[in-house]
């Protein structure tokens, strides 16, 4: 008699061409994922030669019950890691039956950006570091927390390791392996400064494939840990007083910043990014004031400043990028639960295509 595991890993290959795919979308939250399956007669690598496809708005706060089909657009594929075989994960965005895309749609606006030849002839650069906290699921108080109590103060758990100081970390590398499958441009992961708090990086990707990767990247994480019956939480400030919030530091260059004399190009784009701090700070995350306090290597919410090596900055510029003349410099102000279409869209917009 077969076990649930036998069928589950069943190799579709051996007996039919067929593929699964898994359409995946932005909820009403704008963070809540979705995803549902369905069969497609072959092997496809286009997103542009995959099916539309529609659903329930009303169940997922995105439509009235009297109007309710949302269409989703496939825009990106990838490997599925946890059906493996020729089936493929599928990120979408929503549009209305009419063609427009919905509120929570940002990535088509960004799309736009990203598309316009000024943007697109400076290869803008991202590598986004997710922070992420697991969570125990009856009492959602973080993973190796005693329950009611806590751990010892912070300084042993930033790339820490062993059974008093790293909690979680199958889930972790469970989750870079299944990234690295996907074809997901996963670059790194490490223990964060909160115990219980975890980190991967996406990228170098350029343009759109950043937000792209970056929420397939994110799904992944949640399927794995809803397998291991674990919440990952990405709220800015998963628990009040001295504990390290979570971000999403997003590094970005473009091709004259990474070209000679790319300093002063970099220093520019700071300066803009200066001028237009409130703008950013109100797209990049819910809850963010609890996070960015002047404390726990943030700068205060209501301040812009910049410096090398810096993490108690807004912009922090590199070591290397300040010797070398030339590099790429990280926001640290976007929250862990920021839309990276936003952000990655409204550096490049503010950066190359404003003009103060």
């Amino acid at each position: 008699m077969s076990l649930l595991t036998d069928l589950v890993n069943l190799n579709l290959s051996e007996t039919t061409d067929k593929i699964i795919a898994e359409y995946i979308w932005i909820g009403g939250s704008g963070m809540d994922l979705r995803s549902k399956a369905r069969t497609l007669p072959g092997p496809v690598s286009d997103p542009a030669k995959l099916p539309k496809w529609n659903y329930d708005g009303s169940s997922t706060g995105q439509a009235p019950g009297e109007d309710s089909e949302v269409i989703i657009y496939p825009q990106a594929i990838f490997k599925d890691p946890f059906r493996r075989g020729n089936n493929i994960l599928v990120m979408c965005d929503a549009y209305t039956p009419a063609g427009d895309p919905i509120p929570t749609n940002k990535r088509c606006a960004a799309a736009k950006i990203f598309s316009q030849p000024d943007v697109a002839a400076e290869e803008p650069w991202y590598g986004i570091e997710q922070e992420y906290t697991l969570l125990q699921k009856s009492i959602k108080w973080p993973l190796g927390w005693p329950v009611g109590g806590f751990p010892g103060p912070q300084g042993p758990y930033y790339c820490g390791i062993g059974a008093d100081k790293a909690w979680g970390r199958d889930i972790v590398d469970a989750h870079y392996k299944a990234c690295l499958y996907a074809g997901i441009n996963i670059s790194g992961i490490n223990g964060e400064v909160m115990p219980g708090q975890w980190e991967f990086q996406v990228g170098p990707a350029v343009g759109i494939s950043a937000g792209d990767e970056l929420w397939v990247a994110r799904y992944i994480l949640e399927r794995i840990t809803e397998i291991a019956g674990v919440i990952v939480s990405f709220d800015p400030k998963p628990i009040e007083g001295d504990w390290n919030g979570a971000g999403a530091h997003t590094n970005y260059s473009t091709k004259s910043m990474r070209n000679e004399g790319g300093y002063e190009i970099i220093k520019k784009a700071i300066e803009k990014l200066g001028l237009k701090h409130k703008e950013h700070i109100a797209a990049y995350g819910e809850g963010n004031e609890r996070r960015l306090t002047g404390r726990h290597e943030t700068a205060d919410i209501n301040t812009f400043l910049w410096g090398v090596a810096n993490r108690g900055a807004s912009i922090r510029v590199g070591r290397d990028t300040e010797k070398e003349g030339k590099g790429y410099f990280e926001d640290r102000r976007p929250a862990s639960n920021m839309d990276p279409y936003v952000v990655t869209s409204m550096i490049a917009e503010t950066t190359l295509l404003w003009k103060p």
